[in-house]
């Protein structure tokens, strides 16, 4: 008899506290995890440090949808994510609060509540990245972890020629991992642009959305055609090939960076900007 009453008194407090949705924008430092996703086996990753904090801060159980889920070792400066709950907070709780019970390799920079129908994986249209590249004969150790690194002297020229043979709708099967998940390797690149100098490049991706590993797969191909183990004619039967057969190998994640998440503007979720310490002013 006392259970059943518990039960309805907690369905009475449930009832006069409506389920909210928010949307958090993250930080994260990839070195510090073993990807994004939760993992049975109890892995330390972004997905169960985040939820756990979260669930103190409300006291309820909460599971976070993320835009998109990158690997260990890759980076975000603009990670958008979206949960649901009872628990009346406000955006400054919910920011300060969460970020003080939780890892200081991971940070959340602002916090909305936005419509119920919001979802932050299916309603992108659009996602961006920067990946971070030293070329130089020894690795500077302060990059380590965070920019990717080739010994090989670059032709930035050849790279850029290639790279624009990548805009547009595509079948990008030749950069995707063999455990790519994707229902389609056929995805969108609006922009692929390389800025900066030889010594030190940002190489920023826009697309529709990207397969398993294919930014940095496109990475390891391009590096090629700089050093002038690949043409710019063979990185375009490259990409006719649609397979990884002969394709270069996968680049490190250490200089990838999730920089911002695209959504229509009736949700009111902006694309965050560029943090100009992520080297924004290279030309």
């Amino acid at each position: 008899m006392v259970e059943v009453v518990a039960v309805k008194r907690q369905m009475k407090i449930i009832e006069d506290r409506p389920l909210q949705r928010w949307v958090l924008r993250l930080a994260y430092d990839g070195c510090a995890f073993h990807g994004w996703q939760k993992q049975p086996n109890g892995l330390y990753t972004i997905q169960s440090v985040l939820e756990s904090a979260l669930t103190k801060i409300a006291d309820e159980p909460i599971n976070v949808v993320v835009a998109g889920r990158t690997d260990a070792g890759v980076h975000a400066t603009g990670q958008i994510v979206h949960f649901d709950t009872y628990a009346k907070r406000s955006a400054e709780a919910w920011l300060r609060g969460t970020n003080t019970a939780m890892d200081k390799n991971i940070r959340i920079l602002q916090a909305q509540q936005v419509a119920a129908d919001f979802h932050a994986r299916f309603d992108a249209y659009g996602r961006h990245y920067r990946y971070m590249l030293e070329s130089s004969r020894v690795r500077m150790p302060q990059l380590r972890g965070k920019v990717g690194w080739t010994h090989y002297p670059l032709n930035v020229a050849l790279m850029r020629q290639a790279a624009q043979l990548l805009i547009g709708e595509h079948d990008f099967s030749s950069f995707r991992s063999s455990d790519c998940q994707a229902k389609s390797p056929v995805k969108t690149l609006y922009d692929l642009r390389i800025v900066g100098s030889a010594q030190l490049l940002a190489l920023d991706f826009h697309g529709s959305a990207f397969v398993h590993n294919m930014v940095r797969n496109i990475v390891g191909a391009l590096v090629y055609v700089g050093a002038g183990k690949l043409s710019v004619v063979d990185f375009a039967r490259l990409l006719a090939a649609k397979s990884r057969r002969f394709a270069p190998p996968t680049f490190m994640p250490d200089g990838l960076y999730l920089t911002g998440v695209d959504y229509p503007e009736k949700w009111h979720v902006a694309t965050a900007p560029l943090p100009s310490w992520l080297w924004v002013h290279l030309d």
